[in-house]
């Protein structure tokens, strides 16, 4: 138990009032290693043997496994993909996120995003689900449940300004993979929250979530998708907290926060971020940072997802400059190994 305490402390100690100019990726601590030199949105296997990634933003997806570091393409033989997420399903199948065809940075990741399906079977072609849906999705660990979230600009029965969290399941049934039974789990107030599902904990009953606000700010929440309780997760930190990879058991989550670049004078905004470990009990006192990245002048880690068994923790390396989500290389964080050098 000492070892996970002192990886969860990794480097808790004040950031320097000045960045350094070098690159984190010469100063690794000790439980952190590269998997690739390329990629970006990692997700685990459910048997954590295996990372897919994307090679890039409207790329191909890939998965390499963690064992024989083998790497194999699993959309080459689309011409033109556009993919812009690739995530497991229970069955071992995958889920994509994307448009048909790139057109242009605003329009495909946001009007054309869509969800499609692909079969784990070498040589399969994704299936359009006919769901057009923002950003990222959540997706059961233990069941065909799926949760994303809908816009205007997706669909214009929703009102302008508003986003809606739709839960839904996968039917795999039939020849043809299809959603069913779509609910609105929540709707948004307005354009001051615009809504990203994340991650489904305590067996599906709950569900973590972001609110993107105005002024590059951001806040990690969760919902009861039986009695409809909300909780801000993160309001006592404030700034920007984007929730992403949930822990086993559902009482911790990992989140992009700024929280360090206060020290630097730097604005909220998801450029200056680093992966930190929230306890999700709505006081935002269990808030322990995990990476260091952001204390390098230009770089950030981002996009982090845990392995259900809670050994490892994968994630990208990031350049402030960038666009959310564009990312240079996998690593993985040891979550029981020391994080000394």
């Amino acid at each position: 138990m000492r070892a996970v305490a002192v990886a969860f402390a990794l480097l808790l100690s004040a950031p320097p009032t000045a960045r350094r100019t070098d690159s984190p990726l010469d100063h690794l601590p000790a439980n952190v290693e590269v998997l690739t030199r390329f990629g970006e949105r990692a997700d685990f296997s459910p048997d954590n043997r295996r990372v897919a990634f994307m090679a890039k933003s409207f790329g191909d997806a890939f998965v390499i496994d963690l064992e024989t570091r083998a790497i194999r393409c699993l959309t080459c033989g689309v011409p033109g993909a556009a993919f812009l997420r690739v995530m497991h399903l229970p069955s071992a199948d995958f889920l994509l996120i994307g448009p048909e065809h790139f057109l242009d940075l605003g329009r495909s990741r946001g009007r054309d995003n869509e969800l499609w399906f692909l079969a784990s079977r070498p040589g399969s072609r994704p299936v359009r689900l006919g769901r057009r849906m923002s950003e990222g999705a959540a997706i059961s660990k233990r069941s065909t449940r799926i949760a994303f979230s809908v816009g205007h600009a997706q669909d214009p029965a929703v009102p302008e300004g508003q986003t809606r969290l739709v839960v839904a399941d996968l039917d795999l049934s039939s020849e043809r993979p299809a959603l069913r039974d779509e609910r609105v789990a929540f709707t948004s107030d307005g354009p001051g929250c615009s809504l990203e599902a994340q991650d489904f904990f305590d067996e599906d009953r709950k569900l973590t979530y972001s609110c993107y606000e105005p002024g590059g700010r951001s806040s990690a929440w969760t919902i009861d998708l039986a009695t409809g309780e909300r909780v801000n997760q993160s309001a006592a930190i404030g700034y920007y907290n984007e929730v992403e990879g949930i822990f086993p058991g559902g009482q911790h989550a990992c989140v992009e926060s700024d929280h360090q670049s206060r020290a630097f004078g730097d604005p909220a905004s998801f450029r200056n971020i680093d992966i930190w470990k929230l306890r999700l009990d709505g006081t935002g006192r269990d808030f322990a940072r995990l990476t260091t990245f952001n204390d390098h002048e230009g770089w950030k880690a981002s996009n982090p997802v845990v392995s259900t068994d809670g050994r490892l923790m994968a994630f990208q390396v990031a350049r402030t400059a960038d666009e959310a989500g564009v990312g240079y290389g996998i690593l993985l964080l040891h979550l029981e190994r020391e994080a000394a050098p």
